[in-house]
């Protein structure tokens, strides 16, 4: 993805994937007045914007982890004359039901998770996302907290680097990597992003580095979602936000990675199946599900849009409609 200069605004940063799809979703629960929308990954504000402009009732609770990104879009959103509608939040998205009760509010009409690294990250050189340049590996989304990505390099040993890039990376050569990095850093720590992708060239055969992408990706990302817990955070935020979601509301997730997208449908899977005993004559109230699947399965972009939006080519949508309220 090509880079963007820091004054760059939001609007220039981000291509929001599945945008129309997504507010088509979540509208319909957002028609009454004062009604809440919750947007648990804000981002650079693109689903917000649409959301809030196809919404004109609705107000909007945007949570990011990323002060930096906050900000931006808080920018965005009151150039997009929502600057009266709007309540900005630093937490992570499974704090969604923090954040409503410290407001007063029993749950929200509507709620967006859009799973995954937003566009700002990636394009902001010094936070050492980007395996297309030389920069210090950071990879904390906030940076006021957690260890870094050089942090955890330097410190996990060979079977747990491995394990990190086997099942968050899906890399096919975990054991192979994990082990050059080891041999590497009893010479010189690796700090930077040049020197591991320079370390991944060597690690991974040709011939997969010819028809697998680039050979730093799987890796980079894998680092990237153990170094934010990101589905540690991710299992127990979605109970939250599917109990906050209320009679009538939705939920629509958007994830990239088979992790996120396994969290997701299993969460989603108990909220929409029948909790009676088996053999049960009939179906007792208590029992029905809660939500009911707004789409088949999971939507995935068309080939039109993944041809002009690369981040959307591993997408998959799910969305939920609150049917019974929760025990």
């Amino acid at each position: 993805m090509e880079t963007t200069d820091q004054a760059t605004p939001a609007e220039g940063r981000h291509v929001p994937v599945l945008l129309h799809t997504c507010v088509e979703l979540l509208t319909p629960a957002l028609a009454r007045p004062g009604a809440v929308y919750v947007d648990g990954t804000l981002g650079m504000a693109g689903h917000a914007v649409a959301v809030l402009d196809a919404a004109p009732e609705a107000r909007l609770i945007g949570i990011d982890r990323d002060a930096q990104a906050l900000e931006l879009a808080r920018e965005r959103l009151v150039r997009a004359g929502h600057g009266d509608r709007i309540d900005l939040v630093h937490a992570t998205y499974d704090e969604i039901p923090d954040v409503l009760e410290a407001r007063g509010l029993a749950g929200a009409d509507a709620v967006m998770m859009d799973l995954g690294l937003s566009s700002f990250q990636i394009d902001t050189a010094d936070r050492g996302f980007s395996y297309a340049g030389d920069a210090p590996l950071d990879m904390r989304m906030d940076t006021d907290e957690g260890t870094t990505a050089a942090d955890l390099l330097a410190e996990a040993d060979e079977t747990e680097l491995a394990r990190i890039l086997h099942d968050y990376g899906d890399e096919r050569f975990a054991r192979r990597i994990a082990r050059r990095i080891v041999e590497a850093r009893r010479t010189e720590p690796l700090t930077r992003s040049g020197q591991l992708v320079a370390l991944l060239e060597a690690a991974i055969p040709a011939a997969s580095k010819a028809s697998g992408g680039h050979p730093a990706k799987r890796t980079f990302q894998a680092l990237r979602i153990a170094v934010n817990a990101e589905l540690e955070i991710l299992a127990g935020a979605l109970e939250g936000a599917l109990d906050a979601v209320a009679m009538g509301g939705r939920i629509v997730v958007e994830s990239y990675h088979s992790g996120e997208d396994r969290l997701v449908k299993t969460a989603f899977g108990r909220r929409t199946r029948s909790s009676a005993p088996a053999g049960l004559p009939v179906e007792l109230e208590e029992h029905r599900p809660t939500f009911r699947p707004l789409v088949r399965g999971a939507l995935r972009a068309d080939p039109g849009e993944q041809s002009t939006n690369p981040r959307s080519a591993s997408v998959r949508l799910r969305a939920l409609e609150r049917v019974r309220p929760g025990s």
